[in-house]
């Protein structure tokens, strides 16, 4: 009996082995397969002209839809990694950091519909009549998944008869990037990128779920780290914009006093009128000087 029990032991570990394999379901999208599209059409940007406050758009580019070599771990979700539902919730969260700053005159999160694949350019001057915006920030995203099937499953299986419960190895690594175009030039202005890396495991009867949540999770984390490095890089623009005025040009829409606060502004009324202040001083003193002389003469 024993013995039997050991060669059955012994064949059951032997198809664990055999059976092991990494599984890898991919879904992601392009700024660049949007905007470039593979034509013959040369895209020549120019000096952007940023009127301040600046309308600004925020929107998903279009999916490349999901490769997996395992289906049947993301049902319900179609040729996406992501719901159209979460996207909003996640480019709520974008747009909301975005309304802090002053220069920033509204924000329109744009459904993923209005954006067509390899729509270009056109396209953008679309939603540009659509929704009165001047600056989109196009976000785009690259997730992968893998599942180490039957690895994991030395440590977690028990036999019961002929019965094996293995457990699954799970990594999920999550980019999410938002590249900052003007549309008018079609120049962009700044990007920035923000990563997760997820790892964890779960037995075969909860796997799907596990793969969700572990999705979600690496979606939440690189978009937080997605904001910070939008500060950092908004932060590197407007001092690139006072070194380098010649690289982008920026008027003012009558009646705007934007105070700069917590650094929010570009080249803000604050600014212009330190500016005036130093020159009055400038000149009083030159004045004062002047009439020194005078007496002294």
């Amino acid at each position: 009996m024993k013995k039997g029990i050991g060669i059955l032991s012994i064949i059951i570990l032997l198809t664990l082995l055999s059976a092991c394999a990494v599984h890898q379901t991919r879904t992601k999208s392009s700024v660049v397969d949007y905007l470039y599209p593979k034509t013959d059409t040369i895209v020549q940007p120019s000096v952007p002209v940023l009127k301040i406050p600046v309308s600004v758009g925020i929107a998903f580019v279009p999916e490349q839809g999901v490769r997996t070599n395992q289906p049947g771990l993301w049902p319900g979700l179609g040729n996406s990694g992501i719901t159209e539902s979460q996207k909003n919730e996640l480019l709520e969260k974008v747009a909301e950091n975005f309304r802090k700053y002053e220069f920033v005159g509204s924000i329109e999160v744009i459904p993923s519909a209005y954006l067509t694949a390899e729509g270009s350019f056109s396209n953008l001057e679309q939603i540009k009549t659509m929704y009165n915006i001047d600056v989109i920030a196009l976000v785009s995203y690259d997730q992968v998944q893998f599942t180490d099937e039957g690895l994991l499953s030395l440590t977690y299986w028990t036999v019961v008869g002929a019965y094996v419960v293995n457990g699954e190895k799970n990594d999920t690594s999550t980019m999410l990037d938002t590249v900052v175009m003007d549309i008018n030039s079609r120049k962009m202005l700044f990007r920035a990128p923000g990563t997760s890396d997820i790892k964890g495991s779960s037995t075969l009867i909860n796997l799907s779920e596990k793969l969700r949540i572990d999705r979600l999770s690496g979606f939440a984390e690189a978009t937080d780290k997605m904001i910070v490095n939008l500060d950092e890089q908004l932060a590197s623009f407007k001092e690139k914009i006072k070194a380098k005025p010649e690289q982008v040009k920026i008027t003012y829409s009558p009646g705007y006093s934007g105070s700069g606060g917590g650094g929010g502004g570009i080249l803000s009324m604050t600014d212009i009128s330190a500016l005036l202040l130093l020159l009055l001083l400038s000149s009083h003193r030159k004045m004062n000087f002047s009439r020194n002389l005078s007496r002294l003469g």
